[in-house]
């Protein structure tokens, strides 16, 4: 016997990718994916069309495997194409950034070539804050300001890792290479920290392993065309075909 669906209630908060919402049950959100997508902090918008409903079932497929691996994480449960319920967390303001090879602003600032594989793989700390252009911090800055504890810190590393090392073969046999991607993780309730917001081409770079073709939201941050098939094909892959997945 299935689930009754829980009731939605007001909207608490509109972010770049989502609209959260809140239910009768205080310590449980709705969350519907949107098809708004930005790039450079929000300097560049645009929509792609889908991309609610690819990143909502990739999400949860990729949260799935995770929790596989022992992670835990703020999903509970697909609503429906695009929409989820989830743990409410309080968001602890550090973005991870797991980066298995050089791409990016990473490449950029130590002037590399993209795609060099990292060894060890680097995992870095920024400040999530739009406003400031999610600025880079060591240990001590996030310490020192409040942003995290010393076990936070711990945690979020610790957590970070696990995530990669369940990704990184369940995505290469699909034929993707898991490049770099971003993480956040929350509080929940009972103190919980648990791995929060969504894994999907918005938040990982996913180069196809046999062409290197970019299979992320590169194609739409550098205007390379095919930003709609991409996250197609990264659902394809990894859930079924798109009109499979309501």
């Amino acid at each position: 016997m299935s689930e009754p669906v829980p009731e939605r209630g007001d909207l608490l908060y509109e972010g770049k990718a989502k609209r959260v919402y809140a239910t009768r049950d205080p310590e449980l959100l709705w969350v519907a994916f949107k098809d708004d997508a930005t790039a450079f902090n929000a300097e560049k918008r645009g929509t792609i069309a889908g991309k609610g409903e690819v990143n909502a079932a990739v999400s949860e497929r990729l949260l799935r495997v995770v929790e596989e691996a022992g992670v835990a994480t703020h999903f509970v449960r697909s609503l429906g194409p695009g929409e989820q319920l989830v743990r409410r967390v309080e968001i602890v303001p550090v973005e991870v950034i797991v980066r298995n090879r050089s791409a990016g602003t990473f490449a950029r600032r130590y002037g590399v070539d993209e795609g060099i594989p990292l060894d060890p793989i680097v995992i870095e700390w920024c400040l999530k804050s739009d406003e400031l252009g999610d600025p880079p911090m060591n240990d001590a800055t996030a310490v020192a300001l409040g942003f995290a504890t010393e076990d936070q810190l711990e945690e979020l590393f610790e957590g970070a890792a696990a995530v990669n090392d369940a990704l990184v073969p369940f995505l290469a046999d699909r034929g993707l290479v898991l490049v770099d991607f971003k993480l956040e993780f929350g509080v929940d309730a009972e103190g919980r920290l648990l791995l929060a917001d969504e894994i999907s081409p918005d938040t990982c770079r996913l180069w196809d392993a046999a062409s290197g073709e970019r299979l992320d939201k590169d194609r739409f941050r550098r205007d390379l065309g095919g930003v709609e098939e991409a996250y197609l094909e990264v659902h394809r892959r990894l859930v079924g075909p798109a009109e499979e997945a309501s």
